[in-house]
């Protein structure tokens, strides 16, 4: 299984792609020197398999490369970072 984590800033998420395929998406907002982050969501068929959190770990890890505050709006996000806080 190919997993991997794509920003479109256009649609203004995070993307979740397995196999080529769109199977989640983590959306956030930007504003100067930080991202809040407002919903994430795993579609139903690629539940259950630990995909949310690479997804959280993916754009965490972006938002950390480019030196951005982070805003955990998102509950999943918010206890994603409360368990890996060297993210935030």
């Amino acid at each position: 299984m190919d997993i991997e984590v794509v920003d479109d800033p256009q649609q203004h998420r995070f993307e979740l792609r397995v196999d080529g395929a769109h199977a989640g998406a983590a959306y956030y907002r930007l504003h100067p020197g930080e991202i809040v982050f407002t919903h994430t969501e795993v579609d139903k068929e690629y539940e259950g398999k630990g995909l949310g959190s690479k997804l959280a770990a993916g754009a965490l890890n972006a938002a950390k490369e480019r030196a951005l505050r982070v805003v955990p709006q998102c509950p999943f996000i918010a206890a994603y970072l409360k368990r890996h806080p060297e993210l935030s």
